[in-house]
Order: C-alpha cells, then sequence, then structure tokens
C-alpha cells in the first residue's frame, strides 16, 4: 500500500468519527424524555414521597444507602441528565429499570437534588 493510500484512509477514518460525533451527541441530547422531564419543575415533597415508595428499600428512608449507596451529594456527582439515566436504564444492578411519568422524575430529581 502507498504511503498516500494509508494517509487517505487515515483521514477518512477520523472524518467519519467526527461526523459521527456530531450526529450521535445531540441525538442523545435530544430524548424526549429527558427533554420533557428537564422542562418541568419538580416537587421536593412529592419527590420524597415517590422516593420512600420506590427508591428507599435500598438506598434507605433518608437515603443513607443500603443495598444501595448512599445519594447525599450525588446530584454534585452526576447531572441531571446522568441522573435520569441511571433512575430509568438501571444500568447498575441490582437497581431495577423504573420509568415514573415526566413530571414524576421531576419531582424525584428536585428530592435528590435537595439531598446535601
Amino acid at each position: 500500500m502507498s504511503g498516500s493510500l494509508v494517509a487517505g484512509l487515515v483521514l477518512a477514518a477520523a472524518a467519519a468519527c467526527i461526523a459521527l460525533v456530531l450526529v450521535v451527541l445531540p441525538a442523545a441530547r435530544s430524548d424526549p424524555y429527558t427533554r420533557q422531564t428537564l422542562a418541568l419543575s419538580g416537587s421536593v415533597e412529592h419527590g420524597a414521597l415517590l422516593f420512600r415508595l420506590n427508591c428507599a428499600g435500598c438506598h434507605g428512608i433518608a437515603a443513607q444507602g443500603l443495598v444501595g449507596p448512599d445519594l447525599h451529594g450525588v446530584a454534585e456527582r452526576k447531572n441531571q441528565r446522568q441522573l435520569i439515566r441511571q433512575v430509568v436504564s438501571g444500568r447498575t444492578p441490582p437497581m431495577p429499570r423504573f420509568q415514573p411519568e415526566p413530571q414524576a422524575m421531576a419531582d424525584l430529581l428536585a428530592y435528590l437534588n435537595g439531598l446535601v
């Protein structure tokens, strides 16, 4: 293979990677559920109720951690999109997948944001 052909292939691959990043990242940010949730104001009181009903069994009634981790300061460690993804995906076993309605998720975020 000639040097110019290799250089051309490397350049084409780099351009394809850049194009992919420019297309995939905005698409990830445009998830309708996340956008709708973030557009809403949450109720800390309702979020606390949702937490006690759905999360306290693993994270503790005061979010101090049991099976699941302590959630105090979680909003400082993860941004709002990451928190939504974590709750919805259940990607950290044994956490189950859980996708409340957007308003309920906004309420849960308001509660989590207040855990210092």
